[in-house]
């Protein structure tokens, strides 16, 4: 049998030579700490010290970052503690706040009509659009005194009762916590065709929402979704469309979005021209027409977060920005920014400044605007479409077209000056000057039809190509004529819409393809040629933009008309049962217009809201004596004298 053994032990008390015993101290332990630190292995020691060196580069990499959090809230905390009254947020009320003061307001004296004027300067500007000897502008003192005449016959539109009361109205709703103009929408009457544009609304909405909430583009075909900015484009884009077309229940939703899920303090590239006028001017455009002040406080952010790419040696500004970093760069195969881009950001930075009375917004796309002013490389009145952002200069001299890339620099010049109330007198000479070189230059007749169209000079070459983008001019032309222009403007934009319309119905589809080119022989038996790189549709804005245009400034119902034709063949060729709109490639092929799986933002932004608002009646509905509306269809007041 197995027995334990015994065990003896015997205990020891030590006690050190100054006579304390141990007691636990600091001492010790580190001494303590040493003899075990001895005891490890060569590997287990240099393990150990590796992971200690390790972390401490992690730590010195990630301290700027680090650092650059916590005083961005230190500063955002102490900046709420320390807020004035005087810096809240002000409200909307466009017929009240007064624009910014400008030293040329000075210069405007009485003004009295001038028809002996009026009729010189339709006699120059006739000579010069058939002369090749002529001079390149209109005289500027003919300008500027047509524009004072115009504008005493059609001075900016003064507040009456009615407005001031639907302010009133608008500001208590506000401050009760509902909308200001909700109950006036559901008492608006909504005719048919109206109610048509609300049910397409409504059956693209139900695609975004069902397979790309929250994200920036539908693909309705695969019921999935694409990212350009990562930052809902779709959704900022068609804000003020749902509050126009009384889509109460979803505006709510969208904005319970924007309040809650909406932050630009993201690591990501944006299009400084695309975010502006699709974002900021929607986010301005829904707190004009709600009141809503988070609208523009998020307005104000991503305004603020786009100012790096002003930062450049000529102030023209970079392209593309990083709104969570705060670095703005061109595109990686160029230092060029497009004409188009760079000024046609203006509407909504002036704006900024208006509402928040910070100044900066403004200044720095009015010295775009000024540099551009002052330019050599235009063509009597017509600009290049690139502009070098190191220089400041024109580059691709030579080439002139009012398609991609140089598109709304035109209309931004007319609509700047509405804007501002029609004071900024080089502006709008631009604009008249403009106008005469496209009329002299790239204004020529089709066979058999004698279609007006606006064709492309290429190094005095001149190409019969024509944009669908080019079918916001008919709109433009038509709202200068409104406020007092040229009433020969009127007439070439009811040429021009003509085209832009034959541009659909000559189509197998009813559809425009996104470019065509006219024929100019007379042997042919057809207008209208398109090209097989050519003839997709993207559910563009334009025709029906300047349907909507000509409509209000004639009254003439075949406007509507066309727009009705155009929206039946949307539904058509491009809707997608499951919810959304789709664009196609082949506008010619009706029984396989071939679906590309992609609705823009700017269906809902733009198409449909034009389609509703040429069907209203209603011409208090977005009133064009109280609103100009920016590139992307998003309303922004005029200015009060």
């Amino acid at each position: 049998m197995y027995s334990q053994q015994r065990r003896d032990f015997i205990s020891v008390t030590l006690s050190r030579q100054d006579g304390r015993n141990y007691n636990n101290s600091k001492t010790l332990r580190r001494q303590s700490c040493w003899r075990k630190w001895k005891q490890l292995s060569r590997l287990q020691r240099s393990i150990l010290l590796f992971l200690c060196l390790f972390l401490l580069v992690c730590g010195i990499a990630g301290y700027p970052t680090l650092s650059e959090h916590w005083r961005a809230l230190t500063e955002r905390s102490a900046e709420e503690v320390w807020r004035s009254p005087d810096d809240e947020l002000k409200p909307a009320n466009p017929a009240v706040v007064p624009a910014p003061q400008r030293e040329e307001d000075s210069i405007q004296g009485d003004r009295a009509e001038q028809p002996s004027q009026e009729k010189a300067f339709h006699s120059v500007a006739s000579k010069n659009a058939h002369s090749p000897t002529s001079p390149p502008h209109p005289p500027q003192k003919i300008v500027r005194n047509l524009m004072i005449e115009n504008q005493s016959k059609n001075p900016p539109p003064k507040k009456n009762c009615s407005q001031t009361k639907n302010i009133r109205t608008s500001q208590k709703a506000k401050n009760e916590g509902s909308p200001p103009q909700g109950k006036k929408k559901q008492k608006s009457v909504v005719n048919e065709r109206q109610k048509a544009v609300i049910e397409a609304f409504q059956h693209a909405w139900k695609g975004y929402k069902d397979f790309a909430w929250g994200h920036d583009e539908l693909k309705p075909i695969s019921k999935s979704y694409s990212e350009w900015f990562g930052l809902g484009l779709t959704l900022l884009d068609a804000l003020d469309t749902l509050w126009i077309l009384g889509l109460t229940e979803e505006f709510e939703e969208a904005k319970k979005w924007v309040v809650n899920e909406l932050s630009f303090d993201k690591n990501v590239d944006v299009n400084l021209f695309e975010s502006t006028i699709r974002i900021v001017g929607g986010l301005l455009s829904t707190y004009h027409l709600t009141g809503d002040s988070i609208f523009l406080e998020k307005a104000k952010d991503l305004g603020n977060r786009l100012m790096p790419a002003f930062s450049t040696p000529s102030r023209v500004p970079y392209s593309d920005v990083n709104i969570g970093r705060g670095i703005a760069h061109p595109p990686r195969w160029t230092s060029d920014s497009t004409v188009a881009e760079v000024t046609s950001i203006q509407l909504e930075f002036r704006e900024l400044t208006r509402l928040t009375g910070n100044e900066k917004f403004q200044k720095v796309v009015d010295e775009v605007t000024k540099h551009v002013h002052t330019l050599q490389g235009k063509h009597e009145g017509l600009v290049p479409m690139f502009i070098n952002t190191n220089s400041g200069h024109f580059s691709h001299l030579g080439v002139f077209t009012l398609g991609a890339r140089a598109d709304s620099y035109y209309e931004y010049l007319l609509k700047q000056w509405i804007q501002g109330g029609k004071k900024e007198t080089d502006i709008v000479e631009d604009y008249l000057q403009a106008i005469e070189g496209v009329r002299k230059n790239l204004v020529r007749q089709s066979e058999p039809r004698k279609l007006t169209f606006v064709g492309e000079l290429a190094h005095g070459h001149f190409s019969p190509k024509m944009d669908h983008l080019v079918c916001f001019l008919p709109g433009t032309l038509a709202l200068g004529a409104h406020h007092g222009l040229s009433a020969e403007h009127m007439e070439l934009a009811k040429a021009l819409m003509e085209t832009c319309y034959q541009m659909y119905v000559q189509i197998e589809t009813g559809l425009s393809p996104e470019i065509v080119h006219f024929n100019q022989n007379a042997l042919r038996s057809k207008d209208v040629e398109v090209k097989p790189a050519d003839r997709h549709n993207l559910l563009r804005p334009e025709t029906v933009e300047s349907l909507f245009y000509l409509y209000r400034f004639t009254r003439d119902k075949k406007y509507q008309d066309w727009g009705w034709e155009i929206l039946q063949n949307f539904n058509k060729y491009t809707r997608v049962e499951s919810g959304g709109y789709t664009s196609i490639n082949n506008v010619q092929n009706p029984n396989n217009p071939e679906p590309r799986d992609k609705m823009e933002s700017f269906f809902l932004g733009e198409t449909l809201k034009y389609l509703y608002l040429l069907f209203s009646d209603d011409f208090d509905l977005i009133n064009l004596d109280n609103f100009v509306l920016n590139t992307e269809a998003h309303p922004l007041p005029i200015w009060s004298a």
